[in-house]
């Protein structure tokens, strides 16, 4: 099953982004979570099917919602797998499942890690370009937990990068992950491209973000991944919003 977890906006305290979160639910049993059961399908091979299955439910979901009128404007998030980027024609899934599902490219985005694109740039340069001409949204998922040439990073034609919940924890007690943080967000605006902070679980960690100029955030201190049923109470309910730093803060 798929669970969502909302992005806001830290400007406007807006939910501007959901992003697709698998879950596994054995009948009468406990959720498995993903760290449980990824590494073996990634091992296995079946998360290509796995990783397909999300990309046309989220897909389906997010037309689903526009449809109904229901976050307008809010871009559906989905992560590419190393197998599913590697060894899949990743373009001809996107364009079937957009096509399938009657969801618009511009309400898709997708998110790959560093070290997967890294495997083999050019190729990668190559792939991320077909899906951006379509007019698919891309962020590199992880930054700085990988590595990354930063002759590519500037050639790949992405639109945000996510900074790692592991820099994200202790941001307001190592100094280090604050200057890696900091870093990463000013990198990232030199090159034009948006931030999302993952793992921002305290008011504490937001207050730094925020002073750093980092664009989105998500993370339990917003909400954590939600049902579907959970999300749009929540949505309904208008609970799903920021407060916003008023001037002079």
């Amino acid at each position: 099953m798929l669970h969502y977890q909302p992005q806001m906006d830290l400007a406007s305290g807006a939910l501007v982004g959901l992003e697709a979160l698998l879950r596994w639910q054995p009948p009468g049993q406990a959720m498995i979570y993903p760290g449980d059961f990824i590494p073996i399908a990634e091992e296995t091979g079946l998360i290509v099917p796995i990783g397909e299955w999300v990309l046309r439910s989220a897909c389906a979901q997010q037309k689903k919602w526009q449809d109904a009128g229901m976050f307008a404007g809010v871009r559906m998030a989905v992560n590419l797998s190393t197998r599913q980027f590697g060894q899949q024609d990743i373009v001809s899934t996107v364009l079937n499942a957009l096509a399938e599902s009657g969801c618009s490219p511009s309400w898709l985005e997708l998110e790959i890690t560093e070290s997967v694109i890294m495997d083999n740039p050019q190729a990668a340069t190559e792939t991320l370009q077909r899906l951006s001409d379509m007019g698919v949204h891309l962020s590199i998922d992880d930054f700085g937990t990988g590595y990354s040439s930063l002759s590519y990073l500037k050639r790949f034609p992405i639109d945000a990068l996510k900074i790692d919940r592991s820099f994200v924890r202790d941001i307001t007690v190592d100094a280090d992950d604050a200057a890696i943080a900091q870093a990463v967000i000013a990198l990232a605006h030199s090159l034009k491209l948006k931030v999302i902070a993952e793992g921002v679980e305290t008011a504490e960690q937001l207050a730094f973000l925020r002073k750093q100029g980092c664009d989105q955030i998500q993370g339990y201190y917003v909400s954590q991944p939600l049902a579907i049923d959970k999300l749009e109470q929540l949505m309904s309910d208008n609970k799903l919003r920021l407060a916003v730093e008023t001037p002079g803060h």
